[in-house]
């Protein structure tokens, strides 16, 4: 019997020689895996994530380094936490991250992964994608809606100019924002003036957009799933139900008009708007030989509404809250916008490129107050390695915008300071962009997962920042002063402003600008 020891060693020695060798020749010992912190028995890190992951994860990364490993129930989640991290992510690895993970709000919210956002990587994606870039969001299209935004925003500042009260900012330029989106989206305005619908409306998007950034624990520990220990998906079912319901009334809405001669309407007249083109689709295939169902649009639309409108108005609200907190940085953009566009008409969208202060005040607004502090999740379809570490095939990414752009190795010192100069001729930051080409800001992403509506999305945040700078004097409420004034945050998918922001608008023009007897004493 121990005859044989000697034969099976002789035998298995060679075989574990050869398999060294062969690991050798493919490049060594296999990279180790990030590091990371130890976690709890099933639910892993889950408990250390607190009400605001991404700064609990920003803490991380200044112990374990710009790229760290977490483990969320079952699942591996690497963290992306520098510009250099990010990029190699997001450009050298783009392919092989170009799916999401599984999730609850995708099946429960997004019509079961039937929109855009987290619709899989491949051909019904891609025409997704190529239907609003074409219809919404080419340069074309963004030209010939120009009047659309611009008249929208006429209709805010002409509704600001009236009213004599403090008025809540977010949900006042959400209602814009959203009407100038629906125009094009569905050649009419949803909100004829704010008030109980745009209320609900702004109210519906808010809590998509927290329960989107919520972690659920079932998404992690699959075996827990049916408990909905946290009730995530009890709620996301009772928010689906409520904008599949307006979804379905507005396509019907849609349908009837076209059956009783309509033409759909591109905003008001001028060409198409994507609903009308989408429905055709759902009755013939389109040169690719796809074709569209009802599903398929009200998830697509409810990704326009939700990423189009609400990442647009709380990013002004934090722009005019850090002005205002910045009174002399708000007295220089006014006078740039006066020597610019004068005291006598509105602000246009021609007029922004000779606007540099403001565009550095809203890059700077993006970089304090990244609309998705953490990037969408995607998911690793191969193992890879990056940094000097192996990321495992399946594992979850998660991109930390908020502490890149509040890393002093890429901003400075004064990393956490409002200093919209940085971007200034002769800045430290001049050049730098918002487009995903400069990975130290990309508060839209990078990569081929990149917002869609990126460009849409800076011009509309551009002008009504701009607008509504120009056009009014801000003065808070009684008792409230601008270096007290409360920035605290509110995490969700966007970064919400946790007080929303109430200032009285004080009208600054001339009387002609606003196109209606100034009724403001």
């Amino acid at each position: 019997m121990f005859d044989i020891l000697p034969i099976c060693l002789s035998i298995l020695l060679p075989c574990v020689f050869l398999f060294y060798c062969r690991s050798m020749h493919r490049g060594g010992r296999s990279r180790p895996l990030p590091p990371g912190p130890r976690g709890w028995p099933v639910v892993g890190n889950l408990p250390l994530l607190g009400t605001k992951p991404h700064r609990t994860l920003q803490a991380l990364s200044e112990i374990y380094g710009p790229l760290f490993r977490l483990r969320f129930g079952s699942v591996d989640v690497v963290v992306a936490a520098s510009a250099d991290v990010a990029s190699q992510f997001l450009r050298a690895q783009d392919a092989n991250f170009s799916d999401r993970p599984p999730n609850s709000g995708a099946e429960h919210v997004a019509y079961n992964y039937q929109d855009l956002v987290f619709a899989p990587y491949g051909p019904r994606w891609r025409h997704l994608r190529k239907l609003c870039s074409v219809h919404l969001f080419s340069a074309k299209a963004l030209g010939d809606l120009r009047w659309v935004r611009e008249g929208e925003i006429g209709l805010l500042v002409r509704a600001l100019v009236c009213g004599r009260n403090p008025v809540n900012v977010g949900q006042a330029v959400n209602v814009c924002a959203t009407n100038a989106l629906a125009r094009a989206m569905l050649g009419r305005r949803v909100f004829e003036e704010e008030g109980a619908a745009s209320g609900e409306f702004k109210e519906m998007v808010v809590e998509l957009m927290r329960l989107a950034g919520e972690f659920n624990v079932g998404d992690f520990v699959p075996w827990l799933r049916w408990l909905d220990l946290q009730g995530v998906v009890e709620r996301m079912k009772r928010l689906h139900r409520k904008y599949d319901e307006m979804l379905d009334g507005i396509i019907e809405e849609h349908r009837r008009a076209k059956a009783a001669g309509g033409k759909g309407g591109g905003g008001g007249g001028k060409g198409r708007d994507l609903l009308s083109v989408l429905i055709e689709l759902t009755e013939k295939p389109d040169d690719e030989g796809g074709k569209l169902t009802d599903t398929n649009i009200k998830a697509l639309l409810l990704n326009l509404f939700t990423a189009g409108t609400d990442t647009s108005s709380s990013t002004v609200e934090w722009a005019l809250a850090e002005l205002i907190r910045h009174p002399a940085v708000l007295r220089r953009a006014q006078a740039e916008l006066d020597a610019a566009v004068g005291k006598a008409r509105l602000v246009q969208e021609a007029d922004l490129p000779d606007l540099p202060l403001l565009q550095a005040v809203v890059k700077e607004t993006f970089r304090l107050h990244p609309s998705t502090p953490l990037s969408l999740p995607r998911v690793a379809s191969e193992a890879c390695e990056v940094g000097g570490f192996t990321v495992p095939k399946g594992a979850t990414l998660l991109v930390n915008v908020w502490a890149i752009t509040h890393d002093p190795s890429s901003w400075g010192p004064q990393a956490a300071e409002f200093q919209p100069d940085r971007f200034l001729p002769g800045g430290a930051h001049e050049g730098v962009d918002l487009r995903g080409n400069d990975f130290e800001l990309i508060p839209f992403g990078a990569g081929r997962r990149i917002c869609a509506g990126m460009s849409l999305g800076i011009r509309m945040v551009q002008l009504m920042t701009a607008t509504l700078v120009h056009a009014f004097d801000w003065r808070l409420p009684e008792g409230q002063t601008p270096d007290k004034l409360d920035m605290e945050e509110a995490y969700g998918l966007t970064l919400q402003r946790a007080a929303p922001l109430t200032a009285l608008p004080v009208p600054r023009l001339l009387a002609e600008a606003y196109d209606i007897e100034l009724c403001c004493t």
